[in-house]
């Protein structure tokens, strides 16, 4: 199962006629060293640090329109790289049924149910 950053996608409207995908934060964490410096901090700017385009573009002395472009290919590769990867999915998954067996050991759960989750989490290891 990939990770889907759209299924965590939300959205604000900034006036950029671009919503924020802070799935795509989640990715960046993943695969942000993967990029080149200027495309990861471009990236930076928008989700982490949330400036505009045109506060964006400013900064780095670069039209609107280059900003968004830059934006636009950073996300792209982020998901291609979790598409062939799928790091953050398996992450995701992990982070389910630990919650899970935190939820089971609160309610006096079964030894059995933990141990089967367990063997889950192994596959994903």
């Amino acid at each position: 199962m990939l990770y889907n950053h759209q299924s965590v996608k939300i959205k604000y409207f900034t006036g950029d006629d671009m919503a924020k995908d802070l799935g795509m934060a989640v990715l960046m964490d993943f695969y942000g060293g993967l990029l080149t410096d200027k495309r990861y901090e471009v990236l930076d700017m928008y989700y982490n640090q949330d400036m505009s385009l045109a506060e964006i573009a400013s900064e780095l002395e670069i039209s609107r329109q280059g900003a968004r472009d830059a934006i636009k290919h950073g996300e792209r590769q982020l998901s291609e790289l979790e598409e062939k990867l799928g790091l953050a999915a398996r992450f995701k998954n992990i982070q389910k049924r630990i919650s899970k067996i935190n939820a089971l050991l609160d309610n006096g759960g079964g030894r059995d149910e933990i141990k089967s989750i367990l063997k889950e989490i192994e596959k994903f290891v």
